[in-house]
């Protein structure tokens, strides 16, 4: 998959409207926890010359719990090297507010499970608006996942919510139908 990111990432890089996107890649824990992750990752990524900061690492919370001090290890040092790092499914996991703090990450994803009734649930509609708050205050990005509805992009826009995800903007697609998309102002 990331081998496949990279290499979209050069295709996007020779068009203008594309250049300077950001890919997001989901991490699997095997795939994290592999003693040579990070070495293979830098293998593929100085392969296709791609800047790191390009390819967004997302991973789950309950993953990044694990193991959490030999985590933030981990990340700092792909942070370092430029990756961006995003926790993703917020707010589902188990994680501690101590360590959020201490992860060298860029972005909080909130889960769709928050999202899906902010309209009607006074208290997902709460949960979304700390969320928001805590990651702003901590100077992370914030994406809500699942948006489907008008009022749901309404509310999130509203809290200050930076990015929005779901199928109120696109069922998933292709790369090249993305690519024409975004071409089209869509």
């Amino acid at each position: 998959v990331i081998e496949s990111a990279c290499a979209q990432l050069v295709a996007w890089a020779e068009k203008p409207h594309t250049r300077d996107l950001v890919l997001a890649v989901n991490v699997s824990a095997k795939q994290f926890h592999d003693p040579d992750f990070v070495e293979q990752l830098i293998v593929v990524v100085e392969r296709y010359g791609i800047t790191p900061h390009l390819l967004k690492l997302e991973l789950t919370e309950s993953m990044l719990m694990d193991e959490a001090l030999d985590t933030i290890r981990l990340l700092a040092r792909l942070h370092d090297m430029g990756f961006s790092i995003a926790m993703d499914d917020f707010g589902t996991g188990y994680s501690s507010l101590s360590y959020l703090k201490r992860f060298p990450i860029d972005t909080l994803k909130i889960d769709r499970v928050f999202i899906r009734d902010i309209e009607r649930s006074h208290d997902d509609a709460a949960i979304v608006s700390a969320i928001i708050g805590l990651a702003h205050s901590l100077r992370l990005d914030v994406v809500a996942e699942g948006v489907e509805t008008e009022a749901q992009l309404n509310f999130l826009q509203q809290e200050g919510c930076d990015l929005l995800q779901g199928y109120y903007f696109s069922r998933p697609v292709a790369a090249a139908e993305f690519a024409e998309l975004l071409k089209r102002g869509a």
